[in-house]
């Protein structure tokens, strides 16, 4: 009988659990648990004798993937996968997934509100602004951005986005400018919110540079990761600009800094709230399940990223 490990320092919901274990079951597969642990060597310890993984923000090592001698597929449930080791998951023939898509909407929501906490002057009794009429770029127009793309609208923002693996008629089909290079993008929008992942090409590409084009009252929020910052350069920003605004789903390493100069100009969850709705959690979750079950009654690697 297959097993299968969900391994979540942060559980998901009862419901999502339940869920999990009968599609899990019905399979023929035994379901097992390991939640609120404190040391990484539980999972390395409890991954040991089990044919699949299901995490979250949890780490999947070399030490953990090694340990899995019987391992043959990690499923994160959620959209980012650079808590997975996937050199090490292919050198030791296991396959690695994401979930895409199944906490679009949550992140989208999260962006938006964001917005309007910082427009509003995180409320604190002031005057604030509207996002009616402001211009909002994407960058990276996948489902989440497809999904900022269509609350922005409902707010009354001009919408514009950058992101060279979508057709610009596509774009426009869905109300949304294309524009041709990340330097436009950042000229042309007021806010630009994030939705790059975090690799060797973008961790620290959002810098002075760019981030000194955007226009005055600029508001950057990132929904994404927080290595794609380079914060050195976004400090810079904040001393230069004091119109510069900045939201950010993770706090950042130089949270220090920005607390001690820049009160009311940034906004930080204190943890990744992007995922964090009730229905994320379970759609998530649910999905993890089913691609574990496809993958091994149906040879299914759809969602595989690893190579």
């Amino acid at each position: 009988m297959k097993k299968v490990l969900i391994a979540t320092d942060k559980p998901f919901a009862k419901v999502a659990v339940d869920g999990i274990r009968k599609i899990v079951e019905d399979a023929g597969y035994e379901l097992l648990l390991l939640e609120k642990y404190t040391d990484h060597n539980d999972l390395v310890k409890a991954v040991e004798d089990v044919d699949a993984l299901i995490i979250r923000s949890d780490i999947a090592d070399r030490k953990v993937i090694e340990a899995g001698k019987k391992l043959r597929i990690i499923v994160r449930a959620g959209a980012g996968y650079d808590n997975i080791d996937l050199a090490a998951a292919t050198e030791n023939k296991v396959v690695a997934m994401n979930t895409p898509g199944q906490n679009s909407n949550a992140v989208a929501e999260l962006a938006l509100g964001m917005m309007v906490y910082m427009a509003r002057n995180l409320f604190n009794g002031t005057s604030g602004t509207e996002l009616r009429g402001k211009t909002l770029g994407i960058h990276a127009y996948g489902n989440v951005g497809r999904y900022v793309a269509q609350i922005a609208k409902g707010f009354g923002m001009k919408i514009c986005a950058f992101d060279p693996y979508v057709d610009a008629e596509t774009m426009k089909s869905e109300g949304v400018e294309p524009v041709g290079s990340v330097e436009e993008l950042y000229s042309e929008c007021q806010y630009v919110s994030l939705h790059i992942p975090a690799n060797s090409q973008t961790k620290k590409s959002i810098g002075y540079e760019l981030l000194m084009k955007m226009p005055k009252n600029a508001c950057l929020v990132n929904t994404a990761r927080k290595e794609v910052i380079d914060e050195e350069g976004l400090l810079k920003v904040f001393a230069e600009r004091p119109d510069f605004r900045y939201l950010s789903d993770i706090e950042p390493e130089m949270k220090a800094a920005f607390a001690e100069n820049y009160t009311g100009r940034y906004f930080f969850t204190p943890k990744k709230m992007g995922a964090q709705t009730s229905e994320a959690n379970i759609n998530a979750g649910l999905a993890a399940a089913r691609q574990i079950v496809n993958f091994f009654e149906n040879g299914i690697t759809t969602f595989q990223v690893n190579k």
